[in-house]
């Protein structure tokens, strides 16, 4: 839905505003429009339309999660706003069987997700957020936006007024430091993989092309320009800081790190703890998958049966030190190896950073939230088990959090497969019931001891049997 903002969201007081709408947010609109007895829900979104990782829907390239990872099916698989639903509508339903996909491709996750917020009532697209206040005479949070035309030009300011927030604005390109002054400049060919598809022909025509990063963008970016470019004249170079180019854990005990039981056990550790735990995992959410590695060999080999070696150079284990323009036209990275120690150079026409997202700063416009809230000894915002802002108590409302909260709540803070389960658990919080229940045990996995008190024995009955003996 887009155009302008209905009189009645200005006027009255709503029981949820949705600041963003990409999947999580949207997975959050779908079962709100569900809960029974109704929920003023309205959802607020900069853009003109939904758009998710355009500049990546690569053609082939799948999600890294089953098509039950949905919106809504893992928390109300009756939901019509299911992808099953989705595909019955588009009279795909038997194509989709005889195909027994269990991981869809991006770009049709992408026409689902569409699909769904063409629809939704409630979602209001081309408003941008700017600021969030909590109002203590009116007891509510005053939600000021701008409604932008598609160039983005103001059109109208407008307010909500609201009980609770939730924050969906998601992830931004990350540019490592020595090569923001590259990326910026224009006419410099760096570009990010979120742009990949934009510039993929200026890609293709270059004389020699490198890809840095080593997780499942890098891959498939580096595996699109490899079977793009001509056998024995690919001249690419990938490059990376892991250690490997590894594959995801994939195991079916190691994805139990996805589910509502790993979540909460990670929130109940300490926070050191969390702390060191998360980069430690990056494997669980930052490798490769197994079929993207094996493809990357297969094309790889498949240019060694007439004689010699491709033209491309894979190289783990390099970090970029400084970045720099040679001439006009070529870019000059200043490498290190991070094992060896040792230094070079490389020259080359252009480059692909594949490093990843950062998450959206949202400093500015939670400003006026600054003296109610909480902070960890990091300067990180608190979030209690149930995915809120910690605030003052003097504040009745809540300020809710997506994808936002890996520091305290785990490396599944940015999963799909989590998303519905989420969505119901901050509907469930807001409307005091449980319009969605959720499993008590999602895992066969136990994180960790058991903190019940064993039955007490009495002390003449206590033995202990020896682990060794003295002879």
């Amino acid at each position: 839905m887009t155009g302008s903002t209905p009189q009645q969201d200005l006027d009255q007081p709503h029981d949820l505003v949705g600041v963003g709408i990409g999947p999580f947010n949207l997975s959050l609109a779908a079962l709100a429009h569900g809960v029974p007895g109704g929920l003023a829900a309205t959802f607020y979104e900069q853009k003109p339309a939904f758009q998710w990782h355009p500049g990546l829907l690569i053609e082939g390239a799948t999600l890294q999660v089953p098509f039950l990872a949905d919106l809504v099916t893992l928390a109300d698989p009756a939901s019509p706003w299911t992808f099953l639903n989705y595909l019955k509508s588009r009279e795909r339903l038997f194509p989709f069987y005889f195909a027994e996909k269990f991981h869809i491709q991006r770009a049709e996750y992408d026409a689902y997700c569409r699909w769904v917020s063409e629809r939704l009532p409630g979602l209001h697209f081309g408003h941008q957020v700017d600021s969030v206040r909590w109002n203590p005479e009116r007891r509510l949070f005053e939600v000021d936006f701008t409604q932008v035309d598609p160039d983005g030009e103001a059109e109208a300011l407008g307010r909500a007024y609201t009980r609770n927030v939730v924050l969906g604005v998601g992830t931004e390109p990350y540019v490592p430091e020595p090569l923001k002054p590259l990326a910026d400049a224009p006419g410099v060919p760096v570009f990010h993989s979120a742009d990949y598809l934009a510039h993929r022909e200026t890609l293709l025509a270059a004389g020699h092309v490198t890809v840095i990063g080593s997780g499942q963008s890098g891959a498939e970016v580096f595996l699109d320009l490899l079977r793009s470019r001509p056998a024995g004249a690919e001249r690419i170079h990938w490059l990376a800081r892991t250690e490997a180019f590894a594959p995801m854990e994939y195991s079916k005990l190691g994805l139990e790190h996805f589910t509502p039981d790993y979540t909460r056990y990670f929130h109940a550790l300490p926070e050191p703890v969390r702390g060191d735990l998360v980069p430690r995992q990056w494997q669980l959410h930052k490798g490769i998958d197994a079929d993207t590695i094996a493809a990357i060999h297969d094309e790889l080999y498949r240019r060694t049966l007439h004689g010699g070696w491709p033209d491309a150079v894979l190289t783990p284990g390099v970090r970029v030190r400084t970045a720099g323009r040679v001439a006009t036209t070529q870019v000059e990275l200043h490498l290190e190896h991070l094992q060896q120690g040792t230094r070079s150079r490389l020259t080359t026409d252009a480059v692909v950073l594949a490093t990843g997202y950062r998450e959206r700063p949202v400093d500015r416009m939670l400003a006026g939230l600054d003296p109610y809230l909480r902070h960890d000894s990091a300067g990180r915002a608190r979030v209690d088990e149930r995915y809120r802002l910690v605030l003052d108590p003097s504040v009745t409302g809540s300020v809710f959090v997506q994808n936002a909260e890996k520091h305290t709540h785990g490396v599944g803070a940015p999963d799909l497969g989590l998303a519905a389960w989420r969505s119901a658990t901050i509907l469930n919080t807001v409307s005091g019931k449980e319009p969605y229940p959720l499993p008590r045990r999602t895992a066969f996995t136990s994180f960790g001891l058991e903190t019940r008190e064993a039955p007490s024995i009495p002390a003449q009955d206590r033995k202990l049997t020896p682990l060794t003996q003295n002879v």
